[in-house]
């Protein structure tokens, strides 16, 4: 059976002339969290985002083989 995770991330936006400011600043965050995800045994499955005013929203969809009982 297979097991599901989905992790939610939320990042401003800022004044500034870098339009890369976003994925520049939470790259690191988001490779953390996919290196602890990975120990674990979860597998990223698909991404999705969504923008809502100064906000961005990011999903990690994340699935593994569940341990046999």
């Amino acid at each position: 059976m297979t097991e599901y995770k989905i992790e939610a991330r939320t990042y401003y936006s800022k004044i500034t002339t870098n339009k890369n400011h976003i994925v520049e600043s939470s790259s690191e965050e988001i490779q953390d969290l996919l290196n602890q995800y990975a120990d674990e045994g979860w597998r990223l499955a698909s991404t999705d985002a969504t923008s809502f005013g100064l906000a961005v929203y990011v999903y990690l969809y994340f699935e593994r083989e569940a341990p046999a009982t």
